[in-house]
């Protein structure tokens, strides 16, 4: 993806000072306008390069396809569901944000919030505002007959029981469900507590999440055997009423519950009901599916304590966040390189100087393929040859999906939508890698690109810093061709050199020139010539009638 200038970035909402600072210093101009409506963010929008946003502005595919030069969108923080992620991809805006920023500040939040449920912190707090002072020595329905006993004894006050009894952490278990930055700080923390942890994470490993003290399990082991509950998953169709009347069901009785990290991922309405019944005990919420929440049920609840989104409201995240994500936007803005990236990790690697020309050679392969197999459609092969390429496939797939979308769309292909462009053209892109190149390509490897079915498949490689074909269909350069700038791409029968003098006459009248020629080997009495050019020639006609076939491409 060629990125433009950033010249105008605009913060939407409102951030610490040292963004505005870190972007004017990087020399793109700011504008700060937080609190904007919708419709004054359509009309904003409009002429800005990127967009910065924390969670309350709503980046729509509407907001998007207003943004007529929009490059980026930063969010200032992690979860990026106010963003409509797949319109961004399939117009090629780069989306980021900072994960690391409030890990820390959601993290300290949790604990907090689970040290209230345990003594009531806020009730007995608003309690005493109100002049009362709610401090009864009764005793409860203690028992020396077991564990399960006097859970339930602890968890299940009888009417003697004063209002803000509470419970003590230690000994009791807690489970993390999403053990990334914030559910792994969260777990470390209430370990000091003398709480078990135990938790649940589809891509971190048992053995990785025994280092910091939590024993991963299935989640139908995972319920029956917490008395605290958290979560730190993102919000997604998977996650989404993971805390269901289900799940309640199968949980201790008096069970507490804690979401810092999304509204939705428990389900609102069974919570409720599981509060009414006594199946859970208490909640922590920072956050709800509408925001701030119409339907007062759950915030009014006696055993529920809310908090208007606060996880990342510190100084400390809030600056963090700030600078992090102005940093990234000028990082990219001069090249320098791409953190953070949500949906274009393959662009992240075009800035390395190693892989820029790698790129190239493969968005060139594509161009080619696509115009001498003359179709879009299909299965194509991407090969990678040789050790240095062996971690490549992540990025020149794509590349090469641009390469053979270009010209056939209506939309700019960046390397952000290649792929999502390329599977709604009915075009399938698989790699493969093999440490073995041939020689002399050892050292460096090779690009194999092939349309499945065909006859048809280009290979290249990277000579210097300059992309080069070295062979296609079957026919090999013996020096290889450059694949930059206007080239002209031509087939014809070996024994005759006709169309070479008649692209000499056609140069010299449109005042252009021929930067370099190579032929090919010969196949069934036929070569394939590659012609870099000065510049792109008006009209070919006078060379058609010459040449079995001819395409003029700007690589």
């Amino acid at each position: 993806m060629a990125l433009g200038k950033l010249q105008k970035v605009l913060i939407s909402e409102s951030l610490d000072p040292c963004c505005r600072e870190i972007l004017q210093a990087g020399g793109i101009r700011v504008q700060e306008k937080p609190g904007l409506s919708k419709e004054e963010l359509l009309r904003e929008i409009r002429d800005c390069d990127g967009l910065i946003v924390r969670s309350a502005t709503k980046v729509t595919a509407e907001v998007l396809e207003a943004a007529e030069r929009l490059q980026v969108v930063g969010r200032a923080g992690t979860g990026v569901d106010n963003v409509d992620v797949e319109a961004a991809t399939r117009k090629g805006v780069l989306v980021m944000n900072t994960p690391t920023g409030n890990s820390l500040s959601a993290a300290e939040l949790t604990c907090g919030m689970i040290l209230c449920l345990a003594r009531q912190i806020p009730q007995a707090a608003a309690s005493m505002k109100e002049g009362k002072w709610d401090r009864k020595k009764v005793g409860g329905r203690w028992s020396t007959f077991g564990w399960g006993v006097f859970m339930r004894a602890v968890l299940t006050p009888c009417p003697c029981t004063p209002q803000y009894m509470g419970m003590e952490l230690n000994g009791k278990t807690l489970a993390v469900l999403g053990l990334g930055r914030i559910g792994r700080e969260v777990a470390t923390r209430m370990q000091a507590f003398g709480m078990k942890t135990i938790g649940y994470d589809p891509i971190i490993t048992p053995d990785v999440s025994a280092t910091f003290g939590v024993e991963q399990l299935p989640l139908e082991q995972i319920w029956p055997r917490c008395d605290f509950i958290t979560v730190h998953t993102p919000l997604l169709p998977s996650t989404t009423g993971l805390l269901n009347d289900s799940t309640f069901a199968k949980c201790r009785r008096g069970v507490q519950v804690v979401n810092c990290a999304r509204g939705g991922i428990v389900d609102e309405g069974a919570l409720l009901r599981a509060l009414q019944s006594g199946q859970c005990g208490g909640a922590a919420l920072d956050v709800f599916t509408q925001e701030p929440p119409k339907d007062r049920d759950l915030v009014n609840h006696p055993n529920v304590i809310s908090c208007p989104h606060l996880g990342a409201s510190t100084r400390e995240a809030q600056s963090r966040c700030g600078k992090e994500i102005a940093m990234q936007i000028v990082d990219m803005a001069t090249g320098k390189g791409l953190t953070g990236v949500v949906n274009g990790q393959a662009l992240s690697k075009a800035f390395a100087p190693q892989t820029k020309p790698w790129i190239a050679l493969a968005r060139a392969l594509g161009t080619v393929l696509c115009t001498v197999g003359k179709q879009v459609q299909g299965s194509v092969q991407v090969c990678t040859l040789g050790t240095p390429l062996k971690e490549s496939g992540s990025y020149l797939t794509p590349a090469v999906a641009a390469g053979m979308l270009a010209g056939g769309t209506q939309k700019e292909v960046t390397l952000v939508n290649a792929t999502l462009l390329a599977q709604e053209a009915g075009l399938k892109v698989t790699t493969t890698h093999s440490d073995v190149a041939p020689e002399p390509n050892s050292s460096t490897g090779l690009l194999q690109v092939s349309l499945q079915g065909t006859p048809h498949q280009v290979t290249g490689t990277v000579q210097g810093s300059t992309p080069v074909l070295q062979q296609i269909n079957g026919a090999t350069f013996q020096l290889p061709a450059p694949l930059s700038g206007p080239v002209l791409i031509y087939r014809a029968k070996a024994s005759d050199t006709s169309a070479l003098v008649t692209l000499t006459g056609l140069l010299s009248k449109a005042g252009g020139q021929l930067l370099s020629y190579h032929s090919s080997s010969t196949v069934a009495g036929e070569q394939w010539s590659i012609v870099v050019l000065s510049a792109p020639l008006p009209n070919l006609g006078e060379l058609k009638p010459r040449v079995t076939e001819v395409f003029q491409l700007h690589l």
